[in-house]
């Protein structure tokens, strides 16, 4: 059974694959975008977010997990997800917090884009790139729990992810 991970992992990951990237600890309590940005002095654009998708292909026994990155404020488009991996809208949902913490090792609301388990597909959504242009490039990210940002430019985010870059917002 996979064991929770912390902060302190994702830290380890970092320093481990020589990432360009910190750790912003004991921010407070961030339940919103904007409540996050106001905590960290940025713009709500700033923040992103990192979500379990499970995509369920009838070649398949069970739902392949897919990892998307996205703006914090934008509502992730299920039916973009579904043509690109060529399924129904019906056949794509979003993993229940159990779901995230048992594939990703982080919980809900602190999952980091990258340090997981076990690597996964990856789709980043194509407006994050446009962030790369302004805020010098700097986003925050889940940091681990939730009470920790990851700071690190939309540079860095595409360079450790390896991510597939999709209109999906």
């Amino acid at each position: 059974m996979n064991s929770l991970r912390t902060p302190t992992d994702l830290q380890r990951f970092l320093d481990e694959n020589q990432i360009q990237a910190r750790l912003l600890p004991d921010i407070g309590h961030t339940p919103t975008v904007p409540a996050a940005a106001l905590a960290l002095g940025v713009e709500p654009e700033q923040i992103i977010k990192t979500l379990l998708f499970l995509v369920e292909r009838p070649d398949q026994e069970t739902a392949m997990p897919v990892v998307v990155i996205s703006h914090g404020e934008r509502r992730v488009d299920k039916g973009a997800l579904a043509k690109r991996f060529g399924v129904s809208k019906k056949r794509v949902t979003l993993a229940p917090a159990d779901v995230v913490l048992a594939t990703l090792g982080y919980p809900a609301g602190g999952v980091p884009p990258f340090g997981h388990v076990a690597p996964l597909p990856t789709v980043v959504d194509a407006s994050i790139e446009t962030t790369a242009s302004r805020f010098d490039g700097v986003i925050f990210g889940g940091g681990g729990d939730d009470r920790t940002m990851l700071q690190l430019t939309v540079t860095e985010l595409l360079r450790v992810t390896a991510a597939e870059v999709l209109p999906v917002s």
